[in-house]
Order: C-alpha cells, then sequence, then structure tokens
C-alpha cells in the first residue's frame, strides 16, 4: 500500500491538482477530503482516473473556487445533489457537499441533506471506496476510514458499509458494482454480502437499462470477463438482466468439439477475445453470438444435438436484445452481423478454401472481416489439441489467403461496379427487381474470378446478361418485368 501522506507531501508535488484543492478549501475555510475510488487505486498503486473531492461546507461554491484556480471556465452543477463536475482535459473532478442519503422503495435516486465526514463515508457502497484523505494544512495526508476499507483492501475482500440489505435495496445497481469490482480488482465478495445479493436480485428491476448496460459492459471489459459474468449467473441477476445467456446453462453441445455447456464454452470464447482486445463490441459479440442455440437445439438420432441455424436466428434475437439494453444502432448491427457471419469462416476451414469462397466472406464482412476471424477462431475451444491445432491452421491459410486477394480494400466495399442508374438506362426500365437481380449476377461473377473486379469489365458483362436476366423474369400473363417496372 502507498505511503498517503508522504505521496501527497511530496515535494515533487507528484499529486499538485490535490494540494491545490486543499489550499483552495484553506482560503475558503471548509475542510476538503479526496475520497472514493481514487484514494482506493492510489493505495493500491492502480492507474488512477477520475477524482472525486468531498466538502464539509458548499461542494459547488468550492468547485467554481477551485475551477477558476484551474483555468476550468466551465463547471457543471448539480443542485439538488449538492455536486459539480470540473471538466479538465485529462480528467473528471466531482466536487460533492458531504451528504446523507435517504431513498423511496421504488427509486434508486437519493434525497440529499447535508452532513459530516464520517456519515458521508457510512453511505457509500463497499468499504474499499468509503475511505478519505485530508487536503487542508491541518488534515493533509490523514486517511479517515471508519468502515475497515483498508483492512478489506489488504484482505482483498468486498464488504458493504453498513447492512448489505439497506445497501442493496437503497441503490440496486450496486449489486452489479459488487460483482465488477470483485472481477476488477481479483477480490473475493463477503459471504453475507452475496447472500444479500441473491435475495435482493428483483430489486435491480427499478434501475434504468442505461445504468444497467454500462455496468454490464465495464464487466465485459474486466481482464477475465467470465469471473463477473458467472458471478451473474450464479447469484440470478443474469436471468433478469441477459435471460438469453442465462438459458445456456446446462446446454450440453456435442463432445466433438465443445467440451463444456453453451454457457461456459459462451465463457471461455469471451475470455479467448479479452486476451486480444479491449473493443466493447467485440467483447459483445463474443457472448452473444452463440445465443440462439438454446432455441435451436435439436436432438439428431445420428448426429446428436444439433443447432441449425442459430446463426441467422441468433441475428433476429439481437434486435430484441438492443432495444432492451438501450444499445446504439452501430452496436446492434456489429452485433447482428459478427452474429449471422460467425461460421462462414469455420466452413471454409472444415471443407477447403477457395479465392471465390474468401472473396464472399470479405465481401459479406466488410469492415469487421479481420474482428470476425478474431471471434472464430476465439470459438475453437475443444479439449481436443488435435483438432484446436487443425482448424487454427486452417484459420491461418484462410487469413493468408484474404491478403493474398487481389485489391483487398476494394472487396471490404465491395458492390457492383455497374451502379444501379447506368442499368435502369441501358435496359430501359424503373427500380425494382431486376436491377437487384443484374447487379447481383455481376457481383457473383467478380466474385467467382469470372471477370476482373473493374468497371470495363463488369459493363461489358452485363451487356452480354441482361437480355437473359429479363427474359427469364418474364411475368406469367406474358408481360415482361421491363413492362411492369417502366
Amino acid at each position: 500500500m502507498a505511503n498517503i501522506a508522504s505521496l501527497i507531501q511530496d515535494d515533487e508535488l507528484r499529486y499538485p491538482l490535490l494540494k491545490l484543492a486543499g489550499e483552495t478549501g484553506d482560503k475558503a475555510d471548509v475542510d476538503v477530503y479526496v475520497v472514493g475510488g481514487y484514494v482506493r487505486d492510489l493505495m493500491m498503486n492502480r492507474e488512477l482516473s477520475d477524482m472525486d473531492i468531498m466538502v464539509v461546507g458548499d461542494g459547488i461554491q468550492f468547485a467554481r473556487r477551485l475551477a477558476k484556480r484551474l483555468g476550468v471556465k466551465k463547471v457543471v452543477p448539480f443542485e439538488e445533489f449538492g455536486t459539480a463536475m470540473i471538466p479538465c482535459d485529462d480528467l473528471e473532478i466531482e466536487v460533492a457537499t458531504a451528504r446523507a442519503e435517504t431513498y423511496q422503495q421504488d427509486s434508486r435516486k437519493p434525497q440529499v441533506s447535508a452532513s459530516g465526514l464520517e456519515e458521508d463515508l457510512m453511505r457509500r457502497d463497499f468499504t474499499i471506496n468509503a475511505m478519505a484523505i485530508g487536503l487542508g494544512k491541518a488534515k493533509l495526508g490523514d486517511l479517515h476510514d471508519p468502515c475497515g476499507g483498508l483492512r478489506d483492501l489488504q484482505n482483498q475482500i468486498l464488504r458493504t458499509p453498513l447492512d448489505p440489505d439497506t445497501t442493496f435495496s437503497d441503490d440496486p445497481l450496486r449489486m452489479m458494482r459488487a460483482i465488477r469490482f470483485a472481477a476488477q480488482l481479483e477480490f473475493s465478495i463477503d459471504r453475507v454480502v452475496m447472500e444479500s445479493i441473491t435475495r435482493q436480485v428483483k430489486r435491480i428491476e427499478i434501475v434504468s437499462w442505461e445504468r444497467i448496460t454500462a455496468e454490464f459492459t465495464k464487466i465485459l471489459l474486466t481482464e477475465k470477463p467470465s469471473v463477473g459474468l458467472d458471478t451473474l449467473q450464479h447469484v440470478g441477476l443474469m436471468e433478469i438482466i441477459f435471460p438469453e445467456i442465462a438459458a445456456m446453462v446446462g446446454m450440453e453441445q456435442p463432445a466433438e468439439w465443445h467440451h463444456k455447456d453453451v454457457f461456459y464454452h459462451t465463457l471461455q470464447v469471451v475470455d479467448n477475445i479479452a486476451q486480444q482486445t479491449d473493443k466493447p463490441d467485440l467483447r459483445f459479440a463474443a457472448l452473444v453470438h452463440d445465443i440462439a442455440k438454446p432455441r435451436t437445439r435439436r436432438l439428431h438420432r445420428k448426429k446428436g444435438w444439433t443447432f441449425h441455424g442459430h446463426d441467422a436466428v441468433g441475428a433476429k434475437m439481437i434486435d430484441r436484445v438492443a432495444a432492451r439494453m438501450k444499445l446504439s444502432n452501430a452496436t446492434r448491427e456489429y452485433l447482428k452481423k459478427l452474429t449471422t457471419l460467425h461460421l462462414r469462416p469455420i466452413a471454409l476451414a472444415k471443407e477447403g478454401v477457395t479465392d471465390s469462397a474468401v472473396r464472399r466472406v470479405m465481401v459479406a464482412a466488410g469492415e469487421e472481416v479481420d474482428d470476425l476471424m478474431i471471434l472464430c477462431r476465439a470459438d475453437i475451444t475443444s479439449k481436443n489439441p488435435r483438432l484446436v491445432k487443425k482448424y487454427l491452421g486452417n484459420f491461418d491459410r484462410v487469413e493468408k489467403m484474404m491478403q493474398d486477394v487481389e485489391e483487398r480494400s476494394a472487396f471490404l466495399k465491395f458492390q457492383s461496379p455497374v451502379r444501379g442508374d447506368t442499368i435502369m438506362k441501358e435496359c430501359s426500365i424503373g427500380p425494382g427487381p431486376l436491377v437487384g437481380k443484374i447487379k447481383t449476377a455481376i457481383e457473383d461473377a467478380i466474385l467467382d474470378g469470372k471477370i476482373e473486379n473493374s468497371y470495363e469489365a463488369a459493363y461489358d458483362f452485363f451487356l452480354n446478361v441482361k437480355d437473359e436476366i429479363i427474359n427469364d423474369l418474364t411475368s406469367d400473363d406474358g408481360s415482361s418485368l421491363r413492362d411492369k417496372t417502366s
């Protein structure tokens, strides 16, 4: 643990902002403390992020004074809660009046009143976040720890300052925060705290989906996401916030490839992805890529368990998930694309690889083709090392072919070089299915290597096939599609 007093009093001013906050408090004749996660991370020698400052007095007025000394013109006050944000270039400072909180049964929005230092610390979520360090000259470096947070840091355990039933009933999101902190810090959760979460999981339903999704994403972004995800399942929160994932528990899979049920296979895929990237959407894609397996599982007399169509069904399920969890449109479409396509590269590895097949996967995936390949590699979790080596070797060959395909970048944003307006003009037709049919024929010819991916080659091909396609689409009553779309 760091020596707090020596850090703050360091002559080299390694933490000049803390000293400046203390000086500002002295001039205003108020006690000022740095509190919460900043203190926790400072003591654990972790990377420091946003700073929480607590004032026994008018926090908003203090924030304006501190901002002025920092040269920050804009302060964002929240009068109802006695807090203010000071946005700085490299961090965000939150200043709060020391306060007590009371909650209504159906809301996690507190009613606040001014209080002293100790009462403010007692209202906080966990003991490791309920410590304060004095910043004023008279109390510089003094550690205030009424709840035993330092002891719990040393013992690597999460406990609540108050009875956990009160803590979690007041703000049910703290249940997810407990699981996230335990995963992030590699701490255990106190048995009494775990039992309280299990009893109160239904309380999470009063929390907004935006806050739930934000906390869930933080769990996904931990070094080993499976730890937090498995705990969510164990206490019963997963069933409420992500029932599609909870449904995977106990779902057996063919022994050849997956030595776990669908749930634990999925957690392994997420952990595999986490070793490769911090990209939230890709980690989320790893979590949902098999989301439809419980819905599509069938027992085949010879093949055993099958999951035919789980890629397409899963993509449709993501629409509902995205709406419920308030995901952005971009994230929703990304998850749908990778879920739809996650079997395609595996099929290439099984069946042998051709330039045409590789081009088609590249076109379908577009800019996400590299992410798709990362996901597919992560999806190989067999306990048979020979099979793993074989499949990963096949993926190596597929990726090499992707790099070797001529004009790789052109295929990532591929579409017919002959556009719809040219087709309509040459064929004397209006918008309709015939235009799409001709464009598809041109694209297939390029992807199959029959013609070059150039306007000249595509235009010549178009002139040769347009009459044949038009004739094939002649309607039953004898009128041509050209007549109907003119």
